[in-house]
């Protein structure tokens, strides 16, 4: 039949399928068979109007019933509202305890820290450092005891002091997963650190003009380090006490329960720093009963936010108190691939996926990429030892240079940035032959056989991105976060598509321009969530003052770290620094093969969400199954 004719004979039924897909009080009845009718035509219309707009147009018909049904109802601006009104209080109220808890120690060391001050006389220099005494006293001379304030421009100070806080803050959560000792340590050093800040000026007969201007931003900044380090025990007595849940339940209610007090305290963060830079720089200008007001004010938004409000909700609804704890499923395994998803279900499946298949990649990373990985980094390591014997401005950036090459020294970086397309190509394999073989024991044969089969796709698929991410200075990386979400959906078109190399190619190219407006944003998603759990360990922030050999930002647990190691090994060579910077390369190289296995799962289940979207492939296997008897669903079989 000639397409005209076949529009012509079926144009009727199609305008009333479109008028009663859009309609809210169609006949279910009339719906089923003029769907059951639109599937019978774009088979025929897939059969023989390959590359007409017929087809386009009828499966456009069936996508739009396909996924209403899939679709999940959106957030809301309501939803977000409710979050804060009421299901963020009851998490504040069901750690209630462990808030508690924490605000009684940090009370505790914040008295250590003034008891050993009055006991020790050089106690002060000790925690606060001998520059800092010095710089203070003559403050103190020059009639302005707090002019450290007024030392720099208040801009940049508050991006210094909001960074660093919001840092310290993360760090204080994230430690508590180690049994809550880390949060204890870290508690009681600014405790320590704060008692001695106070003594020293109640010796100098300050202690009130340094209350007035400290605590005008101090009681936004203390008080959230108190709830981080409350939100980290929350976290840590999750593992510790499980009750009656299983260890990894147990964590999983309080992982939650703690990150959602640690995102509430980050505005509070910001305006502390927003306060420290623009209002106690600028302390003496300000009247002693302003003073006053702004700290009475700033205790009493956090007394109401985090005590009083809470305990209102938790008695308004007290059947929603112990309601969180019902929700601990079991986790699924099961994957449907052949399905249109939004960002929100790509990022919640992508999660889910690297959750159940964690252990499967993980063999094949500690096992056989990372020995690779690690031969091409002793190998980097000895080509620029005298770049290894020093710290380094932006050290992260500097450390993946010297690993990867990109910083195109001398030949032998080349060779090796081409060694390293060959080692993540690799790692794309893996986690497309985990998608392969989902639901099949871990097998070393069927990962080999696979990479004889896929290796050479896998690797031509992520040249370019790679490429990009090679050459383009991390100055420029946005560049190259704009430029990756064209080409992010090659790599799995290659090899998890079918056809020639040249009809997967073409689709992948295809697939990532439809996609561009996900993908990018699936990539904004992702590196914030990267940025969120590097913060801690430093990474964007372990910035290194090259002339005092001193982090521009404090300490952070990586900073730690290659600190003891270094101290360690200067014991035993010269060349300690060395020694440092593996260290430091070492977890570099472990964060980003955590990291990676998540960005390409996202592209994958991007790419099955476009492939769904063009072929409805998904959809074909729904056409099959209709009308048969199913186990849950009633069919007229049933009523024979």
């Amino acid at each position: 039949m000639k397409e005209t004719s076949f529009i012509e004979q079926n144009k009727e039924k199609w305008k009333r399928f479109e008028r009663a897909a859009s309609s809210s009080v169609s006949d279910p009845e009339e719906l089923s068979d003029l769907y059951m009718d639109i599937t019978d035509d774009l088979s025929y219309a897939q059969t023989f109007y390959k590359r007409r707009t017929v087809r386009v147009y009828l499966n456009g018909l069936a996508q739009k019933v396909y996924s209403g049904v899939h679709k999940q109802k959106g957030e809301t601006f309501k939803k977000f509202i409710s979050v804060w009104k009421t299901s963020l209080p009851l998490e504040i109220y069901r750690s209630r305890k462990n808030l508690t808890f924490a605000l009684i120690c940090f009370l505790i060391y914040v008295t250590i820290g003034v008891i050993s001050s009055q006991l020790i006389p050089d106690f002060s220099n000790i925690v606060l450092g001998d520059e800092y005494i010095r710089m203070t006293n003559e403050n103190i001379q020059n009639g302005n005891p707090l002019g450290v304030y007024a030392d720099e421009d208040q801009l940049q100070m508050f991006i210094r002091i909001t960074t660093n806080n919001l840092k310290v803050s993360f760090l204080t959560f994230f430690v508590g997963f180690f049994f809550t000792i880390g949060t204890h340590i870290l508690l009681f050093s600014n405790g320590v650190m704060l008692g001695a800040f106070q003594n020293f000026f109640y010796m100098k007969g300050l202690l009130i003009t340094s209350f007035l201007g400290i605590w005008i931003h101090g009681a936004f900044e203390i008080s959230c380090i108190v709830l981080a380090g409350g939100a980290g025990l929350t976290a840590g007595h999750g593992w510790l006490f499980p009750g009656s849940f299983t260890r990894m339940q147990s964590l999983q209610l309080s992982t939650k329960r703690g990150l959602k007090i640690m995102l509430s305290i980050v505005p509070f963060v910001v305006i502390a720093g927003f306060l420290e830079s623009f209002v106690t720089a600028n302390y003496q200008d300000l009247e002693d009963w302003t003073k006053w007001m702004l700290i009475l004010f700033s205790f009493g938004i956090i007394l109401f936010f985090y005590v009083f409000y809470p305990l209102y909700v938790a008695r308004k609804h007290p059947e929603l108190i112990d309601v969180e704890d019902t929700q601990i499923v079991p986790r699924k395994t099961d994957f449907v691939f052949d399905k249109i998803r939004n960002t929100g279900e790509i990022v919640s499946e992508t999660f889910r996926f690297y959750s159940t298949q964690f252990f499967k990649l993980g063999k094949i990373i500690f096992a056989f990429i990372l020995p690779l990985s690690a031969i091409l980094i002793y190998i980097q390591d000895v080509n620029h030892y005298q770049e290894m014997r020093t710290e380094h401005w932006f050290d992260w950036s500097y450390q993946l240079q010297i690993m990867f090459g990109t910083g195109m020294r001398n030949s032998q970086d080349f060779v090796v940035l081409g060694c390293w397309t060959f080692i993540l190509a690799l790692f794309n394999a893996a986690v497309f032959w985990s998608v392969k073989t989902l639901n099949i024991a871990f097998s070393w044969r069927s990962y080999f056989q696979f990479l004889r089969k896929h290796f050479m796709m896998s690797w031509l698929g992520t040249l370019l991105i790679y490429g990009i991410l090679f050459f383009i200075p991390w100055a420029a990386i946005i560049f190259g976060i704009i430029a990756i979400p064209f080409l992010i959906l090659i790599s799995p078109s290659l090899v998890l598509g079918e056809g020639t190399f040249k009809v997967r190619l073409k689709k992948g190219f295809l697939f990532s321009r439809k996609q561009f407006g996900n993908s990018f944003l699936l990539l904004i998603l992702l590196s914030l969530f990267v940025a969120l759990i590097a913060q801690p360990f430093a990474f964007v922030l372990s910035i290194y003052n090259e002339g005092t050999q001193q982090p521009i930002v404090s300490n952070d647990l990586l900073d730690m770290a290659a600190d003891f190691v270094k101290r360690v090994a200067k014991i035993y060579t010269t060349d300690y620094l060395v020694i440092s910077n593996i260290v430091r390369q070492l977890v570099y190289i472990l964060f980003l093969f955590g990291i990676l296995p998540l960005i390409i799962i996202a592209s994958m289940f991007n790419y099955y969400s476009e492939l769904e979207k063009t072929e409805a492939i998904g959809l074909k296997k729904q056409f099959e199954k209709f009308g048969k008897r199913n186990r849950y669903l009633e069919t007229e079989v049933d009523f024979d």
